[in-house]
């Protein structure tokens, strides 16, 4: 199986911590070039010291706020402009907060569509036509399971969630004629930094401990436990690789087999 991504460049969005960073570090160790997107600078610089690197390998980082989609294109535009490429982007953003829908400001969903759709296809539009003259590309979105089966009080999550599986379902069908894949990873319970706010937000209202809460999420899982960063990191290699080259559409729930939808 040829997982290699020697002399490929990988842009990792939302990669200074959790699956975000594990993915960068997973794309590096297979060979590729990392540029790292984030909007803390301290930590990119952290996360880049982190990547492996051989004598091949260049990896760099690009400071982006995502609530702020003009500036994120002109960033874009000037990185292409000083020579930077892409054979892989890999779309990851933090989610909205919890709540239940029925009580969702409307700004919620703005501000989410904004950070989660609208960025997405920025960065699609200024990289895949990278990606098909260097006629390799695969577009990996990080998402939920919500888009098969919808969670408790994370209700702006589930809604903008489905809308980014949409858009992704159609551009997998528009780009493959250029020999670029789309694909969606839909994280499970995963010990991030997300995770324990969310618990933490439940605590607060329920007066349930955050362990017991942690507990009760791992008992969802047939498997009995929450998943590592790295294990979605793992799925989302195999799908930026040369051996998924006939992948392309599809969501992939990494949730130790939690969602009950085929």
């Amino acid at each position: 199986m040829n997982l290699s991504l020697n002399g490929k460049t990988s842009v990792v969005c939302g990669s200074t911590q959790g699956i975000g960073k594990a993915t960068a570090l997973e794309l590096a160790e297979l060979g590729s070039n990392v540029v790292l997107v984030a909007r803390n600078e301290s930590k990119l610089k952290a996360v880049l010291a982190e990547l492996s690197t051989n004598e091949n390998q260049e990896h760099s980082y690009i400071v982006a706020d995502f609530s702020q989609p003009d500036s994120l294109k002109k960033l874009l535009d000037q990185w292409i402009s000083d020579g930077g490429n892409c054979h892989i982007l890999v779309n990851n953003t933090g989610g909205p907060k919890g709540g239940p829908i029925k009580d969702a400001e409307v700004v919620e969903f703005y501000d989410a569509f904004t950070q989660h759709l609208i960025c997405n296809h920025i960065l699609v539009q200024a990289l895949y036509p990278l990606m098909k003259a260097n006629g390799y590309g695969r577009i990996i979105n990080v998402i939920s399971t919500s888009v098969k089966q919808p969670l408790p009080n994370l209700g702006v999550s589930n809604t903008i969630r489905a809308a980014v599986a949409n858009w992704s379902k159609t551009l997998s069908v528009e780009l493959a004629p250029f020999n670029i894949t789309v694909n969606n990873v839909l994280p499970g319970a995963t010990n991030t930094v997300r995770l324990q706010a969310i618990a933490e937000a439940k605590s607060e209202k329920t007066n349930e401990s955050v362990d017991t809460i942690f507990a009760e999420m791992a008992a969802e899982s047939p498997m009995g436990r929450i998943a590592e960063p790295e294990e979605t990191a793992s799925v989302i290699a195999f799908l930026a690789s040369p051996a998924a080259s006939y992948v392309n559409g599809i969501n992939v729930p990494v949730d130790g087999g939690r969602t009950k939808s085929l």
